[in-house]
Order: C-alpha cells, then structure tokens, then sequence
C-alpha cells in the first residue's frame, strides 16, 4: 500500500534534480541566469518547482495508482461482477460525455478512487471488498461519484491548483526571507546564498505551506460535493447516499486509503487538525447535501 507514496516522492525528487540539472546547464553553456537573484529569475525558479512535480505526477497518475495500489486493469472480464463493472463504468461514461475509461480492482478496503490526467484517458477503480458490502445500485453511485469527478476534470485542477500554491509559497517565502536578511535582489551572488537566508526561506516555505494546504483541502471538499451531486444527477439519489452511509458506518481502518490516494477515494477522514485539513467533508454534510440536491432536482430518495 505504501509502494505509491514511494513513487510519488520518486517523482518529484526526479523532477527536482531534472530542473536543477536544466538551470545548471542553461548558466554553464548560455549564461542565463534562473536562479533567483532577480524577481524574474525568482518567479521563472519558483514555477518550474512548483509546477513541474505537480504536472509531472499528474501525467503519471494512471501508472502509479496502478503500481501503488495494485490495481489489476480489466482488459477482458472473467467474472459476472467484473462484466457488470466494466459495463457499468462504460454506460455512465458515456452518458457523461467522456471517454471511456480504463477499469480495474484492487485488494484492500471498501473504496474507490479515479486518476488519469485528462477526462479521455482516466483510471476508475473499485476495491474488491466494494462488492461485499454494498449492493450493485449502491456500486453504481459510488461509480457514478468517480465519473463525475473525471468529467468534472478534478484531477487536473486539482494539480493546477497544487502546483500555483506550491509555485506562491517557494516565491512569496524566499522574497520575505529576502526582506529580513537584508539581501538586495539586484546585488549578483547575493540572493539566496546565504546560510541565514536559506534557513529562514525553508522555514517559511513550511508556515506558508500549511496554508496553502488548507486552501487545496478546501478545494477537495468542494469537488467532493460536486461530484456527489454528479453522481445523483448520473445514477440518481439513493445509491451514492446509501452507499456513503454503509461507508460511514465502518471503521476508519476500514475504509482509510494511503494517504497519496485519500484526494481521489469515495470516502476520507478528518485529520488532526479537524476540517481545515480534510481531504473529504464529513459523511453526514455529504448525506444532507444530496439530500437537498435531490430535492432541488426534483428527484425522488
């Protein structure tokens, strides 16, 4: 289970040494400085970091779900379930106006995710102990949920988002320790290379990161109502709610996915710092939501 984060933080770290390798190059062979010296070098340094490990793990996302969670990808069903999945997937993919995406299980708890890095080219997978638990009209909500944030293109703004915070914190951290180590950006040499201004930036990248952490978890507890309400308007109201409700009703050991998936699962929990840095909002604000939405679309429980 822990082999995905494992290659999530191989990832970025190749991402990483890849961009310093590129500014290396660029100032040995051209003589063109990207090292932030300047607000311009600064800015160019800080997206290519904060964007690059967000894009580059998006555009992977699909094989290291694959590799992290052992999904195996049903290519030609071999089971009664495993022809009504993929069927299912398929049917609610195409009244979504998507493209069809790829279909898989995995061993583990009763859970779900989706990845892929575009709507096209997407990953739905459901874990075996789903059929356990729950009936086929509940599975279908819960599939339904996953389409939804495939159309919806939550993976991909999700990753826009995480990569414009981490690009603000990189930037806006070391202009501040800029500020109170009294380094001049337009001096050369001097931006960046000192021991006091090298510490007091790492220190604020992780203030600032908290932050911006809460401001992606809000996000993900948005998308999580969208893609609620998807599932009822694809699937209608009683299958995603009944199905949130058995989830709910499970320990947390249960139904908790490693914590690189929780973004992507059916269901998460509320961390040590309560709602601010949950991935999911709690299972009862989700039940009355679709709920109410139901209502609203004149849509009968």
């Amino acid at each position: 289970m822990g082999f995905g984060f494992l290659l999530f933080i191989i990832a970025n770290l190749a991402v990483m040494a890849s961009i310093y390798l590129t500014l290396f190059l660029l100032q040995l062979i051209f003589h063109i400085n990207l090292t932030p010296t300047t607000t311009w070098g600064l800015a160019i340094f800080a997206a290519l970091f904060g964007m690059g490990g967000s894009l580059f793990s998006l555009f992977l996302s699909k094989r290291m779900a694959i590799a992290g969670m052992g999904v195996q990808l049903i290519e030609t069903p071999e089971t009664p379930e495993e022809e009504w999945l993929v069927s299912t997937v398929h049917r609610l993919a195409r009244e979504a106006k998507i493209g069809l995406p790829d279909v898989g299980i995995f061993d583990g708890p009763p859970n779900a995710f989706a990845t892929g890095w575009n709507r096209n080219n997407a990953l739905v997978a459901v874990s075996t102990s789903l059929f356990e638990i729950m009936d086929r009209s509940e599975i279908e909500g819960v599939l339904a949920h996953e389409i939804s944030h495939i159309k919806n293109g939550d993976m991909i703004t999700m990753t826009l988002l995480q990569g414009i915070l981490n690009t603000l914190v990189i930037f806006v951290s070391k202009i501040l320790a800029g500020i109170l180590t009294g380094n001049d950006e337009e001096e050369e040499g001097n931006g960046g290379e000192g021991i006091a201004f090298f510490l007091i930036s790492m220190v604020l990248e992780m203030v600032l990161s908290i932050f911006a952490s809460m401001v992606a978890m809000w996000f993900s507890r948005y998308r999580e109502y969208r893609a609620d309400e998807g599932a009822v308007l694809l699937a209608g109201p009683s299958g995603i709610y009944y199905a949130l409700a058995k989830l709910g009703n499970l320990p947390r050991e249960q139904v908790a996915m490693p914590s690189e998936m929780k973004a992507f699962g059916i269901v998460g929990f509320l961390e040590l710092f309560g709602i601010l840095f949950a991935s999911h909002p709690p299972i009862q604000a989700r039940l009355e939501n679709i709920e109410q939405f139901a209502k609203k679309q004149g849509l009968a429980g």
